[in-house]
């Protein structure tokens, strides 16, 4: 939405290609309090805010549109291909597809989500203050979530199916040293339960090795196995790390050019609203320049700095 509004500032023909409704992993998020200028706004909220904004300057938004195809043609256009078989044509192109958070998939998950279910420690971490939480998962995210979140919460049960952290050793070290941590190895967790408000208040819990199962009270639950980025649509190699997150430049072009990213789908230290709204300002504004130097003649344009362009 921000790319779109910038674009539209600038007075280019943006078209917006949304799956489902506008906001993203917003929508998926009840309470934000991190967002510049809102002490307290609801994810829809905002996620409607950010599509107003792009549609008054002009952004052209169309939903329900699930992209299957993105390549770059031999004559210099993208392509973008729809499942109803749709086709638009663009001399360049933004993707913000983001990423999406691997799910337990059990019962109660996903009608909780945001209201104790969690898979953002930074996000959310500050609605558990002095609660008893549980964290699931076994590696570097999952480690390292849970010592960040003692910062607010009484408890942390680190929860495991194995016996063993695959996260890094200093990791490992800072989660066994840490009194607020106790792990639960060997479990997995069989269903979220909550109460009549809708509101989380522990979990079913099974051992995988005994199959004894039990409750484990605790008001929110943060999974951290696995997050990955959107970037399949993408026809042709296109840099990226090894978790498949795009690398771009600071211009936030990818290594195709004319193609930009920004937010949860490109390498990048954290996945904020703030920081997708820096990235598709950047990357509204190179795709601008882009398009400037096609139109006065070069094949490649290279973007600069200063807004210069060399052959």
């Amino acid at each position: 939405m921000c790319a779109a509004m910038y674009a539209g500032r600038a007075m280019l023909n943006a078209v917006v290609l949304e799956r489902g409704l506008p906001g993203g992993e917003l929508l998926n998020t009840e309470l934000i309090e991190d967002y510049p200028g809102f002490e307290s706004v609801l994810g829809h909220e905002l996620a409607q805010k950010f599509s107003d904004h792009a549609v008054k300057f002009g952004a052209i938004l169309k939903t329900g549109v699930t992209i299957t195809t993105l390549r770059k043609r031999d004559d210099g256009l993208f392509e973008t291909v729809a499942d109803n078989g749709d086709v638009y044509l663009s001399p360049t192109a933004i993707i913000t597809a983001g990423g999406t958070p691997v799910k337990l998939g059990v019962p109660g998950e996903l009608e909780y989500a945001g209201k104790g279910v969690s898979y953002c420690a930074i996000c959310d971490g500050a609605f558990f203050r002095n609660h008893t939480i549980a964290v699931i998962g076994g590696g570097d995210a999952a480690a390292e979530e849970s010592d960040f979140l003692t910062r607010y919460a009484d408890k942390v049960y680190l929860i495991h199916r194995r016996d063993e952290l695959r996260a890094s050793k200093i990791l490992q070290r800072r989660v066994f040293e840490n009194p607020k941590i106790e792990p639960i190895w060997d479990t997995v967790v069989d269903e979220v339960q909550a109460d009549g408000q809708g509101l989380v208040t522990g979990l079913k819990l099974r051992n995988v090795n005994t199959g004894i199962v039990r409750n484990l009270p605790a008001t929110g639950m943060f999974v951290f196995i696995g997050f990955r980025p959107n970037t399949g649509i993408i026809e042709g190699h296109v840099a990226h790390d090894e978790m498949g997150y795009l690398v771009t430049d600071g211009n936030m072009q990818t290594s195709i050019a004319g193609l930009f990213a920004a937010g949860d789908v490109r390498a990048q230290l954290t996945r904020q609203v703030t920081t997708a709204v820096g990235d598709a300002t950047t990357a509204a504004i190179a795709a601008e320049k882009y398009l400037k130097g096609l139109h006065d003649g070069e094949r490649e344009p290279v973007i600069q700095g200063t807004g210069g362009y060399t052959a």
